[in-house]
């Protein structure tokens, strides 16, 4: 049956790329996996495993028969063996040295009981770079730094608050723990004038309004809610606003020093007391994370049947302020600004936008709370005058991040996720076989080129080549 020949010259072009190739490849395996890890071919097995073989004969034209029994040359790119030498107490034959068998008249040399003779000495191992362990993480102070933060709520009075001698409110507090350890965290709390205690469980007086509280242990991120009671006076609307402030202090065993954390809380009246012909509203104010200026808006409605005049004043906590200015509103005292809104007609409604700024240490603070009075004098019959509080809340307040570990580098997270490293700092043996796979897809690939190359300039060429019979 005819075959197509394919020229010598084909032939030993093809030899040479792969004779360039392996060798690369084969190098990068041993240079990338580790000594012991995993044996490699030699690059005269790549060879003879991906060269093409030709019908009737070894690939690449050599003789299939016994390789001779001489020295063979040595190879510039074949790696040294990595096995260990055989022990000394039993070396092998040693190997002759000549094709020719010795005359049968001369008795044959006896084996070397003491030392192996020079041609079996092991082949010195492959220099390997070390692997370089990485550096242990930094070492942290047990148990980790101290941390705490306390979340207020409001003291907030219902309508009903008019018609009471005295109203009992509840405070929400929220703790958590933000350190690292464990800690014993201690509560406090102040009161407003016109405010006292409804009979907190674990809570006692402590002088000037100050209340502290038995303290407790808690895990790291710990977090939990307290209910704090308090009774307001019924006359405690005639010096709002009033605002009070809630106190954290957390200590652990062995640490110098402690963690501290505080915050505000308002106490807001509904708008009253209640008089007929006359309506009050003001809104919340909220100073965003930049600190920048916020707005402050009040309402003043005239609900009765004559016209009047209406005012409305302005009452702040300390460290807020008016910052711009108002047609028809002027400062009265520091605290204190009053705007006029001229006659209102019955059934209308008049209002004022001020625009207030904030120093730090009151954003810090907040939530706070400031107070509004609206009066209208109509031209004949009674003044009508009612108040209510409004609160003050800042971004500020809660822009500062709970204390937490640092976490492991990203180096530590690969090493951690790679898997098991052995005492002597190699690499993992999951890491060697994912290389080993990743170099024969290499070799299976430049195969697949070498025989798509080949298969096509032989088709490009057949024409013009002799065709013999077998």
């Amino acid at each position: 049956m005819p075959r197509l020949s394919v020229a010598p010259d084909r032939r030993a072009a093809f030899r040479r790329t792969l004779a360039v190739l392996a060798p690369v490849l084969v190098a990068a395996m041993v240079a990338v996996v580790p000594a012991g890890a995993v044996a490699h071919p030699g690059p005269a097995a790549v060879l003879r495993a991906i060269e093409p073989v030709e019908p009737g004969g070894d690939p690449g034209g050599e003789p299939s028969g016994p390789a001779p029994s001489g020295d063979p040359a040595p190879t510039a790119t074949a790696p040294p063996p990595t096995e260990a030498p055989p022990p000394p107490t039993t070396p092998p034959a040693p190997a002759p040295t000549s094709p020719a068998a010795p005359p049968a008249s001369a008795p044959a040399d006896p084996a070397p009981t003491t030392a192996a003779p020079a041609t079996t000495a092991p082949v010195p191992p492959p220099v390997v770079p070390p692997v370089k362990a990485p550096p242990p993480p930094p070492a942290q102070p047990a148990g980790g730094p101290l941390g705490v933060r306390v979340n207020t709520g409001d003291v907030v009075l219902p309508p009903a608050y008019w018609n009471a001698d005295a109203t009992v409110a509840a405070l929400r507090v929220t703790v958590t723990n933000t350190g690292g350890r464990a800690e014993r965290i201690s509560l406090g709390y102040t009161l407003p004038p016109g405010l006292s205690d409804a009979g907190t469980p674990g809570c006692e007086p402590a002088g000037g309004g100050n209340h502290r509280c038995a303290g407790w242990d808690a895990e790291p991120g710990a977090r939990f809610s307290a209910t704090i009671r308090v009774r307001v006076d019924g006359d405690a609307w005639r010096t709002m606003p009033l605002a009070g402030s809630v106190q954290v202090t957390a200590v652990a065993p062995g640490v110098s020093g402690a963690a501290y954390d505080d915050e505000g809380f308002a106490v807001l009246f509904p708008p009253g007391p209640p008089v007929p012909g006359i309506s009050l509203r003001a809104d919340e104010v909220l100073f965003d994370i930049s600190g920048a200026p916020a707005t402050l808006t009040v309402r003043l409605g005239n609900t009765g049947r004559v016209d009047a005049a209406g005012r409305i004043d302005v009452l702040l906590p300390a460290g807020v302020t008016v910052a711009g200015s108002e047609p028809g509103c002027a400062p009265v005292s520091a605290d204190r600004t009053r705007c006029d809104l001229g006659v209102l007609a019955a059934g209308r409604t008049g209002g004022v936008r001020l625009t207030l700024a904030a120093s730090a240490e009151a954003q810090r603070l907040a939530p706070l709370s400031g107070a509004v009075i609206g009066r209208l004098d109509p031209r004949s019959g009674r003044d009508r005058q009612v108040q209510m509080s409004f609160r003050i809340s800042a971004a500020a307040a809660d822009a500062t991040p709970p204390v937490a570990a640092p976490a492991p580098t990203g180096s530590q997270g690969v090493l951690v996720a790679a898997g098991e490293r052995d005492g002597d700092g190699t690499s993992v043996r999951g890491a060697a076989i994912a290389l080993i796979a990743v170099s024969g897809l290499l070799v299976v690939l430049a195969l697949a080129l070498a025989t798509r190359s080949l298969r096509r300039r032989s088709d490009i060429t057949a024409p013009e080549r002799p065709v013999a019979d077998r």
